[in-house]
């Protein structure tokens, strides 16, 4: 075998990767498909692979030999639809854009919504997330708003799910305005996404905004609970005149400091706290 010989084999493939002037206007003006690598794009070994340059090329041929684009209706309408995005079945695709399962460890949680609504959870986690709220654990506001403290809806999704089994991935950046901190929360549990709300917190000077923003994310999560049935009485008209009825009570107060009359709500049993003072109607 002569020295020239292997050089002569290596000019021949290198050749055959060559892509003539035709071929070059196919590839340069899109008709190849996109979704493989370019790399493979530019090989003619792979226009077996390349849907899209194999019915052009097949729509070429057709014009070569029956020489009216009329009678190559069939060629064209198949060039046709696989640049406007057919896409191969997963067999005809190379192993590096292959289709894969989400793997929970690598999925991006500000974007997916990974796991909603695949299956409803375990009896036994349901049984916890759709138990009755005690009454004993609700509060009411002073306006006559009755609500859970967040660390009892934390409580309950430590029993549910385990620690460590749940959590509050961000959705969004955080938004601070002149008043309040807003921001996106999805929550998670055993590895697919339950719900998404966005909590709010207002805050009173610059230094509170760190405070803020973890009321914030407290904000959110309890709104994500509404989605478990965590305590779902509280929105229920009913069960709140009934709660107010038994567990509250109304009293006038005056404010300690600019002497101004209203009316606050209370659990019974509680005292009026600083800065009211319980005064009668009138007084």
């Amino acid at each position: 075998m002569s020295k020239e010989e292997p050089k002569n084999r290596v000019d021949e493939e290198d050749e055959e990767e060559e892509l003539d002037e035709w071929d070059q206007r196919i590839f340069s003006t899109g008709c190849a498909r996109k979704d493989l690598p370019w790399k493979m794009q530019k090989s003619k070994k792979s226009r077996v692979g390349s849907r899209s340059a194999e019915e052009q090329l097949k729509m070429n041929d057709c014009h070569f030999e029956k020489k009216d684009w009329r009678a190559c209706q069939k060629e064209s309408a198949q060039s046709a639809q696989s640049a406007l995005g057919e896409r191969p079945t997963s067999d005809a695709l190379p192993a590096e854009v292959q289709p894969h399962d989400e793997d929970p460890n690598r999925i991006d949680w500000s974007k997916s919504f990974h796991g909603l609504s695949a299956q409803p959870f375990s009896k036994e986690i349901a049984d916890i997330l759709l138990a009755p709220v005690d009454p004993e654990d609700v509060e009411i506001k002073p306006d006559g708003i009755i609500f859970l403290p967040e660390i009892k809806y934390r409580r309950i999704l430590n029993r549910a799910f385990g620690p460590g089994g749940w959590g509050l991935a961000p959705r969004s950046e955080t938004v601070v305005t002149d008043k309040s901190v807003t921001r996106e929360y999805a929550l998670l549990a055993h590895g697919r996404l339950v719900s998404i709300a966005r909590g709010e917190q207002d805050y009173f000077s610059k230094d509170g905004i760190p405070t803020a923003s973890e009321g914030c994310k407290s904000n959110a999560m309890m709104r994500c609970c509404k989605d478990l049935g965590i305590a779902s009485e509280l929105w229920d008209p009913r069960f709140i005149r009934k709660f107010r009825a038994s567990h509250t009570r109304e009293v006038f107060v005056e404010h300690q400091v600019n002497k101004k009359k209203t009316k606050i709500w209370l659990r019974k049993g509680d005292p009026v706290s600083y800065p009211w003072r319980e005064t009668k109607f009138g007084a």
